[in-house]
């Protein structure tokens, strides 16, 4: 496997002002942050939620709901003060 073959071990974006993160080793792909934010989640083709490329901005109290139900933590959300809101 060469570099350019292996899967990124984090993706972090600014969504509404909140800076996000996806552990991608600790997904396990329940889907619930698609479920409430499906205009920015997605699953890839490795089963692991990633960011949509043409990803929606929800609002903040969308962002935070949708990254707070990841049983697992694999989604954390920061503010613009750099607390961390996700997980609590």
């Amino acid at each position: 496997m060469t570099e350019g073959d292996m899967v990124q071990d984090s993706k972090e974006r600014i969504v509404s002002g909140l800076r996000v993160q996806i552990d991608r080793t600790r997904c396990i792909a329940t889907t619930n942050c698609i479920k409430l934010a499906p205009g920015l989640f997605e699953l890839d083709d490795e089963r692991i939620v990633t960011f949509k490329s043409e990803a929606l901005e929800p609002g903040q109290d969308t962002v935070v709901e949708a990254c707070d139900a990841c049983p697992v933590d694999a989604l954390s959300v920061v503010d613009a003060a750099g607390r961390q809101i996700v997980p609590s």
